[in-house]
């Protein structure tokens, strides 16, 4: 099996590439603000709260074999937690993804249901947590999940994700976090 020698950078020059418009497709800001609030459940029984942002949502045409897909930058902040009450183990990650979506369906012809898909980077506090050495306080932030719009203007998403978290073998020690998303956003 080949390896890269450079995998974050090569992480991060692919993110920029899917981020920027190319050549015969027009980018369009669809709207921007979005502030969104998750609820994590993780292995390990690892819980957690994510807070994420994104400041812009563009909306890319005439993409080849998709039409159309939505680009976005999101910021967050993981607060993690482990353990019974009186030994409570706590992380926070610092991570920074772009996402892409796109629309498969339209629930009663007016909701729009999406797939998404994104890897990112992240920053981990503690590299000992929840009984495990994560290896590296380096990254990544990986997701694949379902989303819904909905409301006035559409402009409040719930979505469920599965996101794993792991240093991409920068480190001989990843065993990875994985964790169960259940997501609210609103747009503004």
């Amino acid at each position: 099996m080949r390896h890269f020698k450079y995998p974050l950078l090569s992480t991060i020059m692919l993110a920029g590439l899917l981020t920027l418009p190319h050549v015969g497709l027009a980018a369009e800001q669809a709207y921007s603000n979005t502030f969104a609030v998750d609820l994590l459940v993780g292995t390990y029984d690892i819980t957690g709260v994510r807070l994420a942002y994104r400041p812009y949502t563009y909306e890319l045409q005439d993409v080849p074999f998709f039409d159309s897909l939505e680009v976005y930058w999101e910021a967050s902040i993981n607060l993690w937690e482990y353990g019974e009450q009186n030994e409570r183990d706590t992380n926070f990650a610092l991570a920074l993804s772009p996402v892409v979506k796109k629309t498969f369906y339209h629930i009663d012809n007016k909701y729009p249901l999406k797939w998404e898909f994104g890897i990112g980077v992240s920053l981990v506090n503690d590299t000992q947590f929840a009984g495990k050495d994560i290896g590296s306080h380096y990254q990544f932030e990986d997701r694949i999940g379902l989303s819904a719009d909905f409301g006035q203007g559409l402009r409040q998403t719930v979505a469920i994700r599965y996101m794993h978290y792991s240093n991409g073998g920068l480190n001989s020690k990843n065993p990875g976090l994985d964790f169960l998303n259940v997501s609210y956003a609103y747009k503004f």
